[in-house]
């Protein structure tokens, strides 16, 4: 199957490059050479994003590394917009709403793609770099002392392109929630563990002075699951790895799921996890990918929290995300089980977000008293 989507992929790619460099040719107002080197330069960035995942990037000093990705991920974002607005050219054009000299030899035309495009990304850019505050107040009849503040976040994409300065300011804002818990649901890791260890991250992560727990996601495998679960280790995260801990925290005690990825399709299903533990603890599943969530509801989770649909990333990618999974994004509750699937505090590839946020989430889970539950049980 995997493979069935990368040939999709490709194919989809190969006919966006090919419709988009025709167009370009087509509107600029140069001459044939001049034509030549502008298309030549967007094929050799678009070359630049296969040599990069195919090769990869660790042989390169890091300056290089960190521009290369940048350029090469930059670009199929790009070449994404190009190919929307000349479908939308095109549509006007046949509708006779577009005049045919504004697409062919046209000053005007590549002004106004150019400035769009530009704009686009310009803003894409600082609404990635804003990392939005998600409260989540969540009520529980699960026996806790008092309430609880727990720090939630996904898909860091750590690597050549959310640096350790992005790292840096990232954990100034989780360690001023004043947290008792952070949980991270996976994809700490971008694709490379080069890239962490050369910019030293590990020790951004022992600033964070309250337990870290995490799970695996598809990204550590990608770089390299041993190499990985180290780094993890060198942080200080305690990496659940088809497995469950009772965690104190300050006189209450909750019980902490992590399953590993569906990388690995012998990894345990949620009711094996559970197995031996007592369920009159407040249960928290991380699990990366969202998929078959009514396994959590079934085993009797409390609260399961993914990420890996990164919400798309970008629109209309978003709209394919909502297809492919039953929840892509945002609160989501099954029965007596609350659900958070996180569009990720990092991105993979280039840092653009359109249509799409880049944010932490902060759950205040609170005790519910017994007589508030006799209430709602009467109210129904």
């Amino acid at each position: 199957m995997n493979i069935i989507w990368a040939v999709i992929f490709f194919l989809l790619l190969s006919l966006g490059i090919t419709y988009v460099s025709w167009h370009i040719w087509q509107i600029l107002p140069i001459g044939i050479l001049a034509k030549w080197v502008v298309v030549s330069l967007l094929l050799a960035c678009i070359v630049c994003f296969f040599t990069n995942f195919f090769v990869g990037l660790d042989h390169y000093p890091m300056a290089v590394s960190k521009f290369l990705y940048e350029l090469g991920n930059s670009s199929i974002f790009i070449t994404l917009y190009l190919a929307m607005v000349f479908i939308i050219l095109d549509i006007g054009r046949i509708a006779h709403l577009i005049p045919k000299s504004f697409m062919f030899g046209s000053r005007l035309g590549t002004a106004s793609i150019f400035i769009l495009v530009v704009a686009i990304f310009i803003y894409g850019y600082f609404n990635y770099e804003r990392k939005e505050r998600v409260q989540l107040n969540v009520e529980t009849a699960k026996p806790l002392k008092r309430p609880l503040r727990v720090v939630m976040m996904s898909d860091l994409h750590l690597g050549y392109h959310n640096t350790r300065a992005d790292f840096h300011k990232w954990v100034s804002d989780i360690m001023a929630e004043n947290a008792d818990l952070i949980l991270i649901a996976g994809d700490v890791i971008d694709g490379s563990i080069r890239a962490l260890l050369e910019q030293d991250m590990a020790t951004e992560f022992r600033r964070l002075k309250v337990p870290v727990y995490a799970c695996l996601g598809n990204h550590e495998y990608y770089s390299g699951r041993k190499e990985a679960i180290q780094f993890y280790k060198d942080a200080g995260i305690h990496l659940l790895v088809d497995e469950a801990e009772e965690v104190e925290l300050r006189g209450d005690t909750i019980l902490l799921i992590g399953r590993d990825d569906r990388v690995n399709e012998n990894r345990k299903s949620v009711k094996e996890l559970l197995s031996g533990f007592s369920n009159n603890r407040y249960v928290i599943l991380l699990d990366h990918q969202p998929y078959h969530l009514e396994e959590a509801e079934q085993a009797g989770v409390d609260f399961q929290l993914s990420g890996h649909t990164h919400y798309g990333q970008v629109w209309p990618i978003s709209w394919i995300e909502e297809a492919i999974y039953e929840k892509a994004f945002g609160p989501l509750k099954k029965g007596d089980t609350q659900y958070y699937i996180s569009s990720g505090i990092g991105i993979w590839g280039a840092k653009f977000r359109v249509g799409t946020r880049s944010e932490y989430v902060v759950a205040d889970i609170r005790p519910v008293s017994e007589e508030h539950q006799s209430q709602s049980k009467a109210s129904l």
